[in-house]
């Protein structure tokens, strides 16, 4: 069975040109297609065609099976299912300037950072474009005439650099004029710092904003609480952010998750500025999301704003990121594991 949603407009119609069917089929279920419709929404296709499409393809891989909506603000938390029996999850934001969709990228992750709660099973499978794709599809079901779905984070579960070429046509699927049609200066990709990755990413010209999990101003700290950093050093992720910067133009945003004691003291902060100073780069500091599994403990809200302070004295630009969802376990891989578990 063909799943439709990972094929390109090309690449349909050359499926549809071996089934005897007309090229502008292809253009019309491609806009169905990006419209979230299953074959039998297809009206402007003969019966006989959507009888056909469904012994042969697949319009939608994925459903949602889960759903948890904050009484805090606007958040949607989804449990997505594949058709697989895995599933993963989504989490749909409110702000001022429309909704933001945080999608997976795979079932679970291999990074083991010791603050996520994805990676506690290790990674199942990488998603295909196509289910990615779906992600952002059901979510503008969801919203009906709420709006769409205009800004795009992958920073779900998974790890977007290890799923590399789906990721990249997931991008230029979501991104396809006659699609969702969502373009790249709206998408935010993040890593972990897979830095062979990250110059293979700049490459692309995609024109999307790339965020850094750094969470740690050097690499003894970094090496405690992310495996790639035994991998990577420091100096060598710093070295391609630079050079993604310099070839594409465009700002980055390092992820930073303020660790109790660990990574959060104002010798940290500064120890950071320099690291990142004159860098065209803005710092998201991240209040710790609480993980059952894991020993760490977020910082307190004093030695966050203390933190921010220091770096706004060094003229590093920096944001406490506000939680979105936190009564509804906003977090990536929580609402997936209690599901696993039992407890949803």
């Amino acid at each position: 069975m063909t799943e439709l949603t990972g094929l390109f407009l090309s690449e349909l119609t050359d499926w549809c040109k071996e089934r005897k069917l007309p090229g502008f089929r292809a253009k019309q279920i491609f806009k169905w297609i990006h419209q979230g419709v299953d074959f039998d929404g297809m009206t402007n296709l003969p019966l006989s065609l959507r009888e056909q499409l469904k012994q042969e393809a697949i319009a939608q891989p994925v459903r949602i099976i889960h759903e948890r909506r904050s009484k805090i603000d606007d958040t949607v938390k989804f449990l997505f299912g594949l058709k697989d029996g895995n599933c993963v999850e989504g989490v749909l934001m409110h702000y001022h300037h429309g909704y933001t969709l945080c999608i997976s990228t795979q079932v679970g992750c291999r990074m083991g950072c010791t603050f996520c709660a994805s990676t506690l099973d290790g990674c199942v499978r990488s998603l295909t474009a196509g289910e990615m794709l779906a992600e952002v599809l059901l979510a503008n079901q969801f919203l009906g005439e709420k709006g769409k779905v205009g800004h795009i984070v992958l920073m779900g579960s998974g790890e977007p650099l290890d799923n590399y070429d789906n990721v990249i046509q997931f991008l230029k699927l979501v991104s396809h004029p006659d699609g969702v049609n969502i373009g790249m200066r709206h998408v935010s990709l993040s890593t972990c710092g897979v830095v062979d990755k990250i110059y293979r990413l700049m490459e692309e010209n995609l024109q999307l904003t790339l965020s850094v999990s750094l969470h740690a101003p050097n690499d003894a700290i970094r090496r405690q609480i992310m495996p790639i950093a035994n991998t990577y050093a420091i100096d060598e992720l710093m070295d391609a952010v630079r050079a993604y910067v310099r070839k594409t133009g465009r700002r980055v945003v390092f992820e930073y998750a303020l660790i109790d004691q660990l990574n959060s003291r104002p010798e940290h902060a500064r120890e950071l500025a320099s690291l990142v100073g004159g860098m065209q780069c803005h710092v998201n500091l991240i209040p710790l999301n609480y993980v059952d599994e894991r020993h760490l403990r977020p910082a307190t809200p004093e030695a966050v704003q203390l933190f921010l302070k220091t770096l706004e004295e060094r003229r590093i630009s920096a944001t406490i990121r506000r939680e979105m969802g936190s009564d509804i376990g906003g977090a990536c891989g929580q609402l997936r594991r209690s599901v696993l578990e039992g407890k949803a």
